[in-house]
Parts: C-alpha cells; structure tokens; sequence
C-alpha cells in the first residue's frame, strides 16, 4: 500500500511540475498583490533582471526553500527590474536582487544581493503568523 501512495506522489509531481506543498509562484500584479496582502497571506516580492548573476544564485535557493510544507501559502510575485520601474519604484527598491518579505500589510523584511541560503531561510520565516 505504502508503494502506492508514492507511485501516486510521483506521478503528481510529474504531471503538475511542482509538488502539492509548493508556493505558488507569479510575474507581480498589482491586484493579486493587494488581495493577497489583504487576505493576510504571505508574500515574497522578488526583483530580479535576467541578466543578474545574484538573482540566478537566489534562485535555487529560493525554489529549494519554498518547496518545504511551510510554506505551502506563500505567494512569491516576481517583479522584472528592467521592466517594471515603477513597481520598483513603489517598493523603494534601489537595485535587482531584492528580496521584500511581507504578512499580509506588514512588511516583515528586506534582503539585497543576498545569497546565503540560511539568511533567505530566517527572510522566509518572517513571513509565517
């Protein structure tokens, strides 16, 4: 029985991408934004360029963190640096590879050009209630 109950996480994960617990992941919306900050969820707004090899270093770090069961309601709204000046603008954010936290209204924290995997972790972790 306990085989079965893998072949079927298996095949899940194969045919979705992403394991059940994973965050959900989005190009920043405004909307989706505010309606996530007023549902009290947990967000992660990454700036990033694609050109920026500190943003690539975040990556991994970042898909490897948000794939653990906690969390599972984080929504992680990706703004391009290029390309969404004003959005940058909005968060104050002076550079790509910022990394803002947030618990609904509340901004919980802020990183810039980090890529140690256990100060993203405790970024992370503020956004738990």
């Amino acid at each position: 029985m306990r085989c079965l109950w893998v072949i079927i996480l298996v095949l899940a994960v194969a045919l979705t991408g992403t394991p059940a617990s994973a965050a959900q992941a989005a190009n920043f919306d405004r909307v989706q934004f505010n309606a996530a900050q007023q549902a009290g969820r947990p967000i992660l707004v990454d700036i990033r360029a694609s050109w920026c090899p500190i943003c690539a270093a975040q990556e991994p770090i970042i898909e490897r963190l948000v794939a653990l069961p906690e969390y599972k309601d984080l929504l992680i709204l990706r703004v391009d640096f290029d390309s969404q000046k004003d959005v940058v603008r909005t968060f104050c954010a002076s550079s790509q590879s910022t990394l803002i936290a947030f618990r609904g209204i509340r901004e919980t924290g802020r990183s810039v050009g980090d890529t140690n995997p256990d100060s993203i972790a405790k970024l992370l972790r503020s956004t738990a209630g």
